[in-house]
This record gives structure tokens, sequence and C-alpha cells, in this order.
């Protein structure tokens, strides 16, 4: 195990998940952080577009729901979108007052493919060190350690903020 000249205990194997899941966090943030530099969008309009090219159809009160931004708010990162050409608005041919965000893949893709596909290799690298099974049960903890973080972030917005 990486670290340690022994094996360590439960309470210490815990300790550097704990520690090492962290630092995973600060390094997403700080690479998604990049990735929207490069593009030219801030973080919030990055990840958002992620919403939009995974979830379409989506209206601006979709968005809103699933990122806690305000509408207004929803209106300048689409707005944003719209103007760097990730996005366009679509009017619903069956209710002309419903307005859909509707992704234009190809330049979505054709600018954020090339930086992600050097990541996607290099983790398929990193991977090939795994068996099948262990490779089943890191997805199983990714996918159990998403579901958490959705739920600590349902709870944290339940609460409300401190003033």
């Amino acid at each position: 195990m990486r670290g340690y000249a022994k094996m360590p205990s439960r309470k210490e194997i815990l300790a550097s998940l704990l520690n090492e899941m962290r630092r995973l966090s600060t390094a997403t943030v700080l690479m998604h952080q990049s990735i929207a530099d490069h593009l030219g969008l801030n973080s919030t309009d990055h990840k958002c577009l992620d919403f939009i090219l995974n979830r379409e159809p989506m209206t601006a009160g979709q968005l809103s729901e699933l990122t806690n931004l305000t509408t207004g708010a929803v209106t300048g990162v689409i707005d944003r979108l719209e103007r760097a050409g990730y996005v366009q608005r679509v009017t619903d041919p069956k209710d002309r007052r419903r307005i859909y965000i509707q992704p234009i893949h190809e330049k979505a893709y054709a600018d954020i493919e090339p930086l992600f596909r050097p990541i996607s290799d290099a983790t398929i690298q990193m991977c090939s060190r795994y068996s099948e099974q262990e490779l089943m049960t890191i997805v199983d903890f990714a996918a159990r350690a998403v579901d958490l973080s959705e739920a600590e972030t349902a709870r944290i917005r339940s609460e409300g903020k401190k003033n």
C-alpha cells in the first residue's frame, strides 16, 4: 500500500482515504477551472454546459433547479454560453412559451473533447493495474460517493445560508 511499511489499521486506511478524497476533490476543481479558463468560460458556466450536454433537452428552470442558481443567474450563464457558441435557445414546437437550451454538440465536443482525451487515456492506463473485480469495486465506490455528495449537497442547501 502506498506510503506504508506495513499493513495499516482500518482507522489509518480510512484517514488516508478521506485525505485522498479531499485531495482528489481539490485537484478536480482546479482541473475544471483550468479547462474553463482554456475555453474562455468561468467554472460555473463550464459545469452548467456539462449539465446541458448530458441532460438534454433542458429548460432554464431545470438548470436552475439542478444547480441551485437563481433563474437570473442561469439566464446569464445561458447568455454567455450562447455568445461562446456552445448552446442555443430553441422554442418547444408543442408549447411556444417553453424554451429549451440546446447544446451545439459540434462546437462543444470540438473544443472540449481534446482537453479530456489525455485525461481519459491516462485514466485507462492507470486502471490497467487493477483486475476487473477491483475495477467493479472502484466503480461501485465512485457511484456511492456521488450519491453521498448529492445527498449532502441537498442537506446543506436545505439548511439555508448562515447569517
